[in-house]
């Protein structure tokens, strides 16, 4: 992919803690490239920004006060599909990458890199669209041989999924075990087992998952 037509390539930095848009500033003046850089600190305030203003990279957290980016993305690419998003987080690279890459973002990188990591990055991102970082070329390798990483809800059983898309349609352990006429405890211990097998802690995670695999 070749650079943005224009010189001066604008950026938006959304993440809901000003110390670390800043800490991008600085290391943009370093790289000594032209941009105009625009701030955001949630989610609803980055997609709405996106919507009205030309941005050629946009630099995003994973997790907002106000919700998943995850969710967001494809909604971001509809609306300009020329953007080149760089999701810069602090969650487990291992367990989540994939699922933004998927997601349809340009690159996936980790706060805990060093600034030198960072920087090559964004350059990367700058010069060919997109930055794979080592260990997520190995994950995307190991995609190939395993489907669970690309759909997780592989992972489960037949029983499993049917009760995760109980629980995605909102319905409560007791209407479900009513419908499956078992226990309330089996359908809790199901659950239980739902979120260890996707690594996930909450109903919210598995709404997510579901609209976008299930």
């Amino acid at each position: 992919m070749n650079k943005p037509d224009h010189k001066v390539i604008r950026f938006l930095l959304a993440d809901d803690h000003s110390l670390i848009r800043q800490g991008i500033v600085f290391l943009l003046e370093d790289i000594g490239i032209e941009h105009e850089i625009f701030h955001t600190s949630n989610l609803q305030q980055t997609v709405e920004f996106i919507t009205s203003q030309p941005i050629d990279i946009a630099i995003i957290d994973a997790h907002f006060p106000d919700g998943n980016s995850l969710s967001a993305i494809p909604e971001i690419k509809k609306l300009n599909p020329e953007i080149r998003i760089l999701i810069f987080t602090g969650i487990d690279e291992d367990i989540h990458a994939l699922k933004f890459i998927n997601a349809g973002v340009n690159g996936f990188l980790s706060k805990l890199n060093e600034e030198e990591e960072i920087k090559q990055a964004i350059m990367k991102i700058i010069t060919h669209g997109e930055y794979i970082s080592p260990k997520t070329q190995a994950l995307l390798l190991d995609s190939l041989h395993n489907r669970n990483l690309i759909n997780p809800f592989l992972s489960l059983t037949e029983r499993e999924f049917q009760i995760a898309g109980m629980y995605a349609e909102g319905l409560g352990n007791l209407e479900i075990a009513n419908k499956l006429d078992v226990k309330q405890n089996t359908v809790s211990t199901i659950k239980k087992r739902i979120f260890d097998k996707l690594k996930i802690d909450n109903l919210v995670e598995l709404l997510e998952l579901y609209k976008k695999h299930g």
